[in-house]
């Protein structure tokens, strides 16, 4: 087992997302001593804290990856200049019942890829005020608001060469805020 075990998070359901395919490409620039592990958030329920003394299999199973995982990385499309449904349904199983928050003091990263000018900065931005309520430290710079265009990714679906000397450096960035917060 890595001494820095990720729990990757992408806030798209999407086969073809562009979201899942930077979240495959940007965990290689990482150095070897950090694992990413991408959760599955599309087979649970829709929250219902009715559920909470009793919680579905896939919440168990959800809030045990975070639990096991040194750090998070939140890779998300923006969806009506938000976060996605399925997203934010994941976070709020994983907080609940109240008190026994998975998230609380899990160092973050977060981006996105969308085929706007402007990437996902308002999904990011809206999902970093979740997380802030959560008590999850979130990397703050460099920000990562990703044109999704031509030559993103290569064809054996690495980051492509223009791009990627920018997210070399924010996933420096990242690894340094996973070492300095997490416990």
């Amino acid at each position: 087992m890595s001494p820095y075990p990720i729990a990757v998070i992408v806030g798209s359901l999407r086969r073809d997302s562009f979201n899942r395919k930077l979240a495959s490409a940007i965990v290689k620039l990482a150095p070897p001593e950090f694992s990413f592990k991408q959760v599955q958030i599309g087979d649970l329920p829709l929250y219902n804290q009715d559920d909470d003394a009793n919680q579905a299999e896939s919440v168990k199973r959800l809030k045990a990856e975070i639990a096991a995982a040194k750090g998070l990385l939140f890779v998300t499309a923006e969806y009506n200049r938000s976060i996605p449904g399925v997203l934010k349904n994941a976070i709020d199983h994983a907080s609940r019942p109240y008190g026994q928050s998975a998230w609380v003091g899990k160092p973050a990263g977060v981006l996105g890829a969308s085929v706007g000018a402007i990437g996902t900065s308002m999904a990011q931005q809206h999902l970093r005020n979740v997380l802030a309520y959560l008590d999850v430290p979130t990397l703050g710079q460099p920000e990562a608001f990703i044109h999704a265009k031509d030559g993103l990714f290569d064809e054996a679906g690495n980051i492509g060469a223009d791009s990627r000397k920018f997210l070399q450096d924010w996933m420096d960035h990242y690894v340094a805020w996973v070492k300095k917060h997490s416990t």
